[in-house]
């Protein structure tokens, strides 16, 4: 169709810019974006009664079995992703299996938290163990201190 470079539309707009003057521009921008607007509206209309008709009269069908006999692998992977798609289609949260997903999750949740506080009550077991040998041994070193005081009393 049309072959505009970079140039060519710097000229239009030059050009565009002299003949209409900079106060008109941008109401001839607006009108040529509803145009554009307009002209894509159509266009997308028509493909898309193009397409009712041809989903009418079948040709999507006759399409589908000409493309799986002259290509027997691709229409089993087209098989392989509609099954896939219906498989995840389930995962709607409000079907059956979001609902196990939930419980899935609050049941993470809650083994998670356990675990924690498993691991705090642990660290606390080993701390306490700690302070109890730390307590044994300072008790320790005093003994034989006072041992020595008494020896050297007497």
């Amino acid at each position: 169709m049309f072959d505009l470079g970079w140039t060519e539309l710097l000229v239009i707009g030059v050009v565009a810019l002299i003949v209409i003057g900079p106060k008109d521009l941008p109401m001839l921008f607006r009108n040529v974006g509803r145009f554009m607007g307009k002209a894509r509206g159509m266009a997308r209309e028509f493909s898309r009664a193009m397409n009712d008709a041809a989903d009418q009269t079948g040709v999507q069908d006759v399409a589908k079995s000409f493309k799986s006999a002259t290509n027997p692998v691709g229409s089993a992977m087209d098989g392989v992703k509609d099954a896939a798609k219906s498989v995840t289609a389930g995962l709607d949260p409000k079907s059956e299996t979001g609902k196990l997903s939930a419980e899935r999750l609050e049941a993470k949740k809650k083994i998670e938290a356990n675990a924690a506080r498993t691991a705090a009550e642990r660290l606390k077991r080993e701390a306490d163990e700690a302070m109890r040998k730390a307590e044994e041994l300072e008790t320790a070193a005093k003994a034989p201190v006072a041992d020595a005081k008494k020896d050297s009393d007497a």
